[in-house]
């Protein structure tokens, strides 16, 4: 068993929503340097397991959790499912990195957006993140990393994305308390901002609206859409040992989208 002051030789992930898009991409490429996962889904069951079973195939552990990060209630039963988990399939009583990643997109203009969609927004893209750190951190090894996914909407303005990027905003300030707070433990805290990339995020626009990807790729200095693995493989980058001196910054991959 390891204890809070001596962080594993293999490195275990959390990542929410895990099981589809960037999230899953997150999974296989650290999986592909070594790292153990669990990875949460809030209903794509089968999604989950075919993620888990290509991360085993990659000579990784792996474990998926249920979780609706929108219900913060349920945050406590999750550590405690997490902390059974670490025990069963790791054998272990920490992890190292916790990557929040789980969201749900927002398409409406101010005007019309509703009070029902902002408190949405606000319990997946703030709260959430907020209190499921807050939740996991005694589970977590002195000498960690906390990655928050923001979006390039937070640094850039589109119209019909003012909640979203507004409740991203927040999450990188909230992101720069972490850094300052965790590093007595050595623990360091950072934002990635993926700019557009296509997957099914926010019903698939991005990847299946032929004019709104070309629109974009034309706003972006390397003059094509992003896709999983332009992420998936900046977060294991990210999470790696040469990057421990990184904290509190916010890192946008986007390749140059609205310079």
């Amino acid at each position: 068993m390891t204890t809070a002051n001596a962080s594993p030789e293999t490195p275990i992930a959390l990542i929410t929503g895990g099981s589809r898009g960037l999230g899953r991409s997150m999974a296989l490429h650290l999986a592909d340097r070594g790292v153990d996962v669990i990875f949460t889904y809030k209903s794509a069951e089968a999604e989950a397991a075919a993620v888990r079973e290509q991360i085993v195939a990659k000579g990784r552990r792996a474990a998926a959790l249920r979780l609706d990060v929108g219900d913060s209630d349920r945050f406590e039963a999750f550590a405690s499912a997490v902390s059974s988990e670490l025990a069963r399939t790791f054998g272990r009583e920490r992890f190292d990195y916790l990557v929040n990643n789980a969201g749900t997109g927002l398409h409406a203009p101010i005007a019309q957006t509703t009070a029902a969609q902002l408190d949405e927004v606000y319990r997946v893209h703030f709260k959430a993140p907020f209190l499921l750190t807050q939740t996991l951190l005694p589970l977590m090894n002195d000498g960690g990393r906390v990655l928050n996914v923001s979006s390039g909407l937070s640094r850039i303005t589109f119209p019909g994305y003012a909640a979203y990027g507004s409740m991203k905003a927040a999450l990188e300030v909230f992101t720069r308390y972490l850094a300052a707070e965790l590093g007595p433990r050595r623990i360091t805290a950072n934002v990635i901002a993926p700019g557009a990339i296509e997957t099914d995020f926010g019903g698939g626009h991005v990847r299946d609206n032929a004019q709104l990807n070309k629109m974009i790729a034309a706003a972006t200095a390397l003059g094509r859409v992003g896709v999983p693995d332009d992420i998936g493989g900046a977060v294991a980058m990210l999470l790696a040992p040469e990057s421990r001196w990184l904290n509190g910054q916010r890192v946008e991959f986007s390749g140059g989208q609205g310079l």
